[in-house]
């Protein structure tokens, strides 16, 4: 059971620190979706954690979603004009494909709608993170 604040995603972005929401950061969404999705993997790693065999993933799971986000802030980190920035959310973005098949490799200890639904939203990041790819390159 999801606490009330990850319910809804605009609910949960209220519920963000002030000094979160108050760097530059967050201005990029494929960021401010992927900190939602990382609570609502911490959540989901509570109930892998239950079975012997979901051990394993729930460790992957949690590092690969971190390290999206992580990713992220360094690339921001290191100035929005600079090479390593483009580098990182590369590195971002491998990330996220990671996180999709650990997801879809914990089908069978989460429900089916929700591996969906985290499928959806990596994937929506994935997309994201690659506009701003694209559109820093040129």
């Amino acid at each position: 059971m999801l606490p009330p604040h990850l319910t809804h995603y605009q609910t949960w972005e209220k519920s963000v620190f002030l000094r979160i929401r108050e760097e530059s950061v967050w201005q990029f969404f494929a960021y401010r979706k992927s900190l939602f999705l990382y609570e609502l993997c911490w959540h989901d790693c509570e109930m892998l954690l239950k079975d012997y065999r979901g051990r394993q993933i729930a460790n992957q799971l949690i590092r690969s979603m971190g390290s999206v986000c992580a990713n992220i802030e360094e690339g921001y980190g290191r100035g929005l004009h600079s090479k390593s920035y483009l580098q990182f959310l590369r590195y971002s973005i491998a990330s996220a494909k990671e996180t999709k098949g650990w997801y879809y490799r914990s089908r069978y200890l989460l429900s089916n709608s929700l591996v969906k639904q985290r499928l959806e939203l990596i994937s929506e990041i994935i997309a994201l993170t690659i506009v701003e790819l694209n559109r820093k390159k040129v």
